[in-house]
């Protein structure tokens, strides 16, 4: 692996080499202190066997102050080694195979906002050292192939920190002078040092026990901060439904004596899944029905269960580099996604994934910082952390899995768990797994990982009507994307069915022309020819059913078409896709209009499709609730490509939207006496889905400018028993229908109920930032002056800064510039606190460029300022560079 020596150096995959020393065992001594821990480690050094003896050592640090460097039990000579706060250097270390190193190191957790290695939060003491941060807390080769065995002792003021936790199993615990305590924990599994976990503070927690499908006790215990325990009851719940699941359909099973969850208030990404002591952003660990949605409910679950599920793939199994961190994550969050389709409902869920695959992922593919699943180089890992390497590397396993098969599939990952357990593998290492459980080659499929973009599907149909066959071309496109202009053709996997209008699903009595398992077809050239035969009437075609592939289909379908996939299509994604393809036309024909100086334009067709689904009470209410949710601002403006116009698109959505209300709302109060939720607040999906659909109603009824509907939705924000109904009819009111003194008057009643509850008034900061049109700029300003608004938290600056930039396009694009102004400003205060939040907002103006001509320039200008800052952190410098494409 090439380490970081200056600012900006490129890593490239191809310059990997193996470490010539590694750390057998690690022993770790922290004196807690908030200004001035002191941190000792006792490391086993063994120099690789093809390494020459007395080569020189280079440990890795950041930030650092070294107190003293012991070498075998003695003080190093100054002049064997060179120290800088980035760097230790040996430049003659014994020429023995092992050898001892002794390193003291002082930091300052109260210090550290970057909130990377061991930081304060709320007063306690944690870490995150994923992928960079334990060179924080000590010289060392901070990389995720040296693989060690961990035994941490921690001392801290016993009032200050009472509770001490680490990685693995307690071994020890005491008194010492001065009204201090230690703990003492040992982890027997060799892991990373960005796994490696510590907490200290004044906690409360819940406890649980389990017993696993071999009959090994463990202790579960998820701590939280001092009143809070109580709302961490569902994610414990959440989490022994995880252990049960991936023992039953993995067949993995929990190692330790002890598994601890803490929550913390102060945190950069959703959670972390260190061996044993997985630590989390309060916001998925922390629910109740007074301050938590049915979105909240489902994250919980979600990420418990992902950062459990790490457990094996990602611990027990982790990464060589970090060029294969989809090895763990995109991994991980396909099992994750598993468990929240057996957990809820399969339909729902496929139909979420791609939601959210779209929105995120197919945007980043189409823009400056498009990059492969693995990717071949990098300047800073943390902006890696993408869609792509998550959503997108989930959707290459499931892909697998369905070329596979589910036997195959299963017997790949139980192959994958014996050959690679307590290793350090690599992508290649892991298809390798599937290729010979299964027998294939997937050596075409290998450039699914190596390759960006989205691939387009061009396609065309005929219909023979006197020899009974249907004809499709297809055709593969992969657009050239940054660093990459030429590309190898994908092995594609792409069901296909067809739907007759009268006799439902159509059985061909043959298929010609292609590779395929009954409806599964292998796209392997650049251009396909399938016929059909024995189809005894023009059928409309579903393609690529249940979303089986990543890619988007250029397929120009009728309109009479598509109402009989979304009325009749026994794919209930496709059901879906159906609809919103149709919905999609409309607005973009009302965008064109509205571009022209004219009306939008209606498509009754659309609300009739939406009445007669509302009313089928065959279909669950979730489906229901999705199938009349339109695509966003965000994804319109993804389908139009170029020259987007955000306010057309904005008032051809809300035309549309209103449209279909009024199509529906003669039906809005039969269907909810069907489907109201049971007495009380119940956080299951079922309930959550009844939730979904009256609120999706409600809103539609608003925008219809009914009446009723925006006196139902004031009652609801006055008489809500729970958050859920709360939030939404307040974001009714702030966005839709409220006057300016009904909004006036929810916010402030919103705030006075919550103020002292941080995570709800997460949500009435963000309610308010997506409030569309540039007015919002000024109340976000004044917002960022409100009392419970910090820079260091970075959920309060997702909450709002984050939220208005990713959206609300109508605020943030504002025609006169002063949505970036008042982001770039903001990125610029908050970069030299915590890089990595601000270079997650920088990815706001990603898709720059394919703005109309005027917003397009100042987007530019407002970036250009903030690439000629000074001192700009690695982090925000890099995604600058990229997005400018310079």
């Amino acid at each position: 692996m090439v380490l970081r020596t200056e600012q900006g150096q490129i890593i490239k995959l191809k310059d990997y080499r193996k470490p010539d020393y590694s750390v057998e065992t690690v022993e770790l001594t922290f004196k807690l202190d908030p200004e001035k821990t002191v941190v000792s480690s006792i490391l086993t050094v063994v120099r690789d066997k093809e390494t020459a003896p007395g080569t020189k050592l280079k440990f890795d640090g950041d930030e650092l102050s070294l107190v003293s460097l012991k070498i075998n039990g003695r003080f190093a000579k100054p002049e064997s080694y060179t120290t800088t706060s980035e760097e230790l250097v040996l430049h003659k270390p014994p020429r023995t195979r092992r050898f001892m190193l002794e390193i003291e190191t002082r930091i300052n957790p109260q210090s550290n906002t970057k909130l990377m290695g061991l930081y304060r939060s709320g007063g306690n003491y944690c870490t995150q050292c994923e992928a960079d941060g334990f060179r924080r807390i000590t010289y060392f080769p901070d990389r995720p192939d040296v693989l060690s065995v961990y035994t941490t002792r921690i001392e801290a003021n016993k009032k200050e920190a009472p509770i001490l936790l680490g990685n693995g199993n307690p071994v020890e615990s005491g008194k010492l002078d001065g009204d201090r305590h230690y703990s003492i924990w040992h982890d027997p599994h060799p892991k990373p040092s960005y796994l490696f976990a510590l907490v200290g503070g004044d906690l409360e927690s819940i406890q649980s026990d389990y017993v696993t499908s071999s009959g090994r006790p463990v202790k579960l215990a998820i701590y939280t901060e001092k009143g809070k325990s109580a709302s961490a009851e569902y994610a414990m719940d959440a989490l022994i439904r995880s252990m049960r699941w991936d023992e039953e359909v993995f067949g993995c099973e929990y190692d330790l004596d002890v598994f601890n969850i803490v929550a913390v208030s102060d945190f950069n990404m959703g959670a972390m899944e260190n061996k044993g002591l997985n630590i989390f952003n309060d916001k998925y660990v922390l629910a109740n029905p007074q301050t938590a949605t049915d979105a909240d409910y489902a994250g919980i679950e979600r990420v418990i269960a992902h950062e459990y599920f790490h457990n094996w793939t990602g611990n027990r199994i982790t990464c060589r580099d970090w060029f294969q961190l989809c090895l763990k994550e995109g991994l991980t969050v396909y099992r994750d996604q598993e468990f929240t389709a057996d957990q809820r409902s399969r339909a729902v869920q496929r139909i979420s994934e791609v939601r959210t695959l779209k929105a995120h992922q197919f945007a980043e593919d189409a823009g400056p910082l498009a990059h492969p699943v693995r990717p071949s180089q990098y300047r800073e890992i943390n902006n890696f952390y993408t869609a792509t390497v998550y959503e997108k590397g989930a959707e290459l396993v499931r892909m697998i899995a369905v070329l596979l098969g589910p036997a195959k599939f299963k017997k790949g990952m139980d192959l994958y768990f014996r050959r690679h357990d307590g290793d350090a593998a690599t992508v290649e290492e892991f298809l390798k797994c599937f290729e010979d459980a299964g027998k294939s080659d997937l050596s075409q499929f290998f450039n699914w990982y190596t390759q960006a973009g989205t691939p387009n599907l061009p396609v065309s149909a005929s219909y023979d009507k006197v020899d009974k066959k249907l004809t499709l071309e297809i055709e593969q496109n992969l657009a050239a994307t940054p660093g990459q202009s030429r590309k190898k053709l994908m092995h594609i996997p792409v069901r296909i069915g067809l739907i007759g209008g009268k006799s439902g699903e159509i059985t061909p009595s043959k298929i010609t022309g292609i590779s395929h398992e009954g409806d599964l077809f292998h796209l392997t050239r650049r251009q396909h020819k399938i016929v059909f035969h024995g189809v005894e009437e023009r059928p409309a075609v579903s393609l690529n059913r249940a979303f089986t592939t990543p890619v988007n289909v250029d397929f120009s379908q009728s309109e009479t078409d598509l109402r009989s996939l979304a009325l009749n299509d026994s794919d209930p994604f496709n059901r879906w896709q159906a609809f919103q393809k149709l919905a999609t036309q409309s607005i973009l024909s009302s965008v064109r209009s509205v571009r022209r100086g004219k009306a939008p334009r209606a498509n009754p067709r659309l609300g009739e499709i939406a009445a007669e689904i509302i009313g089928d009470e065959t279909l669950e209410p979730a489906f229901r609730a999705l199938m009349i949710t339109l695509p966003g601002e965000n994804e319109i403006a993804q389908t139009a490509a170029r020259s987007v116009d955000p306010d057309a698109i904005f008032k051809a959505l809300r035309f549309t939207l209103g449209e279909l209300g009024t199509a529906i709302e003669p039906q809005r109060t039969a269907v909810t006496e069907k489907n109201r939720p049971e007495a009380g607040f119940v956080a299951s999906a079922a309930e959550a889905g009844k939730r979904s659909l009256i609120n999706q109603m409600l809103s539609l009824g608003v925008l219809a400018d009914s009446s009723d509907a925006e006196a139902e939705s004031i009652r609801q924000f006055e008489n809500a028993t729970n958050m859920n109904d709360r939030a939404a009819a307040f974001t009714r009111i702030v966005h839709l229908h409220g006057s300016r003194s009904q909004t006036a008057k929810a916010v402030e009643t919103f705030s006075r109920e919550f103020g002292q509850d941080a995570l709800v008034m997460d949500k009435w900061f963000s309610i308010q930032a997506t409030a569309p049109g540039e007015k919002t700029i000024q109340v976000i300003r004044q917002l960022m002056q409100h009392g419970s608004f910090s820079f260091s938290n970075p959920n309060r600056v997702r909450s709002l800064i984050g939220a208005f930039a990713m959206s609300n396009p109508t605020g943030f694009h504002t025609a006169s510039g002063k949505g970036y102004a008042l982001v770039s400003d903001v990125i610029a205060e908050l970069d030299p606190i915590n890089p990595q939040v601000a270079a997650r907002l920088l990815t706001s103006f990603r898709s720059w460029k394919s703005l109309e001509e005027q917003r397009r320039k100042l987007a530019q200008l407002h970036l250009e300022k903030l690439a000629g800052k000074p001192n700009l952190s690695r982090d925000s410098a890099d995604i600058i560079q990229r997005i400018l494409g310079a």
